[in-house]
């Protein structure tokens, strides 16, 4: 790359970080510092603007970076990630959001513990939802490595390592300073600006094409390299049954795990009611679904226009398809239109990262002072102490992302997502469930149906090839790879939902029907609800 390009996009980056930081300073200097202003922005975010926020907060460096990629190097498979994280909002629409809204405060496990023995249910959720917190963060900080490095010109592990050091510092500085109102308007600043530019990059790629999907196709499907092989799925998930099943894996954990997400759950407490609440998801499907559509475009797009070979001699995983994109439908290398254009698609996608990992940040720390360091206290920590742990907490969580993220640098940010939606599925979704709809449910089912996904599913993803045995993995030059899938989602998202039914059979606990009936009512009217 250019020193034009280097330079226009370093000044749209600092653009974007000067005004979400002087977001943060202003609200930090505003707010009261109590715990719902800090976990829920006080409550006062209209619908329109929640979804928004909630858009922002799911359309991440994953969706632009990494499915882009997919798309253009395997075509049908890769639309895979776009139907599933899609079709995970239907779950999300009619189970969870208003019932979450009514029946919780600020987390997960809010809703888990309403009528559970608080202490060991709080921990549980606490540690599952910090898991899926930082796994989900390790993917946006290589999708920020990988930006850098090919802004820099070259895939410079220097430049990556201090990309994602930068990353991790600002998402402490934004979640500790401004907490969630100030993390909401940076997701709705990047939520906008991140449609209006992925609105251009598919009416260019449209306009070349003069408006003939067919062609747009057929010239993918040329360029692949695979032919027709390219429009058909089996190119990534066919072939032998191993990748079949790894295929049903990576469909389920995307499909359920959304719902089980901490940090989209507590987006549903930043609205004043369960009606917002549901409102909020309408306007984030008609947003996400939208942006969805256009990765389509842009991941066909890449493969015909950019080609495959190009993509991965950028970055073998496919996270640079966009910005190359980008560069060649602006005019091309050398051009002014085409050095504009990649600088403000490289900027989009790194506004994206900083927004989502502000997000993620928010919702884990808020479960480490919650739900565990309060749980710890035994119900005798204070709101502000609360808020104190939190915001050291954001340190703690950022130094644990960073150096996960240096890790896992060479794999496909996508990929890395959807292992932190088979957690989520596997850990949080079951005792969430359950918990609402279960009137049998008993303390020890929760516990159970927590550790009883979440181990299973990080001892699987430990042993299989995602961590060994290939050149692709991890530590390519080991092999304890035992477990065939690399998603392990079909295994470990049952196995969660059988421990917390065995749980609760085996617990000879007799449910507290009052509590029961409180929380129900409560779930589905809003009465006396926070």
């Amino acid at each position: 790359m250019t020193g034009n390009h280097q330079t226009l996009a370093l000044i749209l980056f600092s653009a974007f970080i000067a005004v979400t930081l002087a977001i943060t300073t202003w609200v930090s200097r505003n707010r009261h510092g109590s715990a719902e202003e800090f976990y829920a922005g006080g409550r006062l975010f209209s619908p329109m603007e929640n979804g928004f926020a909630i858009a922002g907060d799911y359309m991440s460096a994953a969706s632009f970076l990494g499915v882009t990629g997919l798309i253009a190097l395997f075509g049908y498979d890769g639309l895979l990630y776009v139907v599933g994280f899609l079709v995970a909002w239907l779950v999300v629409l009619f189970l969870v959001a208003e019932l979450v809204r009514n029946c919780g405060r600020f987390t997960l496990a809010d809703v888990v513990a309403a009528r559970m023995s608080e202490r060991p249910v709080r921990i549980a959720a606490g540690t599952s939802s910090v898991t899926v917190s930082v796994l989900y963060l390790v993917a946006q900080m290589v999708g920020a490595g990988s930006l850098v490095a090919l802004l820099l010109g070259g895939t410079s592990p220097a430049a990556r390592a201090w990309t994602v050091i930068g990353v991790g510092a600002l998402m402490v500085i934004y979640v500790s300073l401004g907490g969630m109102r100030a993390t909401t308007w940076i997701q709705i600043v990047k939520a906008v600006l991140l449609l209006a530019g992925t609105i251009v990059l598919t009416v260019l790629v449209l306009l070349r094409f003069h408006g003939d999907f067919d062609r747009l196709l057929l010239t993918a499907a040329g360029r692949s390299g695979h032919g027709d092989a390219f429009l058909t799925p089996g190119l990534k998930y066919g072939g032998d049954w191993t990748a079949r099943f790894d295929f049903i894996s990576l469909g389920l954990a995307l499909v359920l795990g959304t719902a089980g997400l901490p940090h989209i759950l507590s987006r549903f407490y930043t609205v004043p009611t369960a009606r917002a609440a549901r409102r909020s998801a309408l306007w984030s499907i008609g947003l996400i679904g939208g942006f969805y559509l256009m990765t389509i475009v842009l991941g066909l797009g890449a493969a015909a226009i950019v080609g495959p070979e190009a993509i991965r001699g950028s970055n073998a995983a496919g996270n640079t398809a966009v910005p190359l994109l980008a560069l060649d439908v602006g005019g091309g290398a050398n051009s002014t239109g085409g050095t504009i254009l990649f600088a403000v698609v490289a900027a989009v996608a790194f506004a994206t990262i900083l927004a989502v990992v502000a997000g993620i940040t928010l919702a884990s720390s808020a479960s480490v002072a919650h739900d565990l360091y309060a749980s710890l206290r035994r119900g005798h920590a204070k709101p502000r102490s609360e808020v104190a742990v939190a915001r050291v907490a954001s340190v703690g969580i950022g130094v644990v992302a960073i150096a996960l993220g240096l890790l896992a640098r060479d794999l496909n940010v996508a990929f890395l997502v959807g292992l932190a939606f088979a957690v989520a599925a596997s850990a949080n979704l079951p005792a969430l469930l359950y918990s609402l709809f279960w009137r049998g449910f008993t303390t020890r089912g929760a516990v159970w149906a927590v550790y009883g996904g979440l181990i299973p599913a990080l001892v699987l993803v430990v042993l299989s090839p995602v961590v060994s045995g290939s050149p692709e993995s991890l530590f390519p030059g080991v092999d304890f790879q035992y477990f065939p899938l690399q998603n392990p989602g079909l295994v470990s998202i049952p196995m969660g939902f059988l421990a917390g039914w065995l749980g609760t059979v085996t617990s000879g606990e007799v449910p507290d029907e009052a509590k029961h009936a409180e929380t129900e009512v409560r779930s589905l009217t809003g009465a006396g609800a926070a």
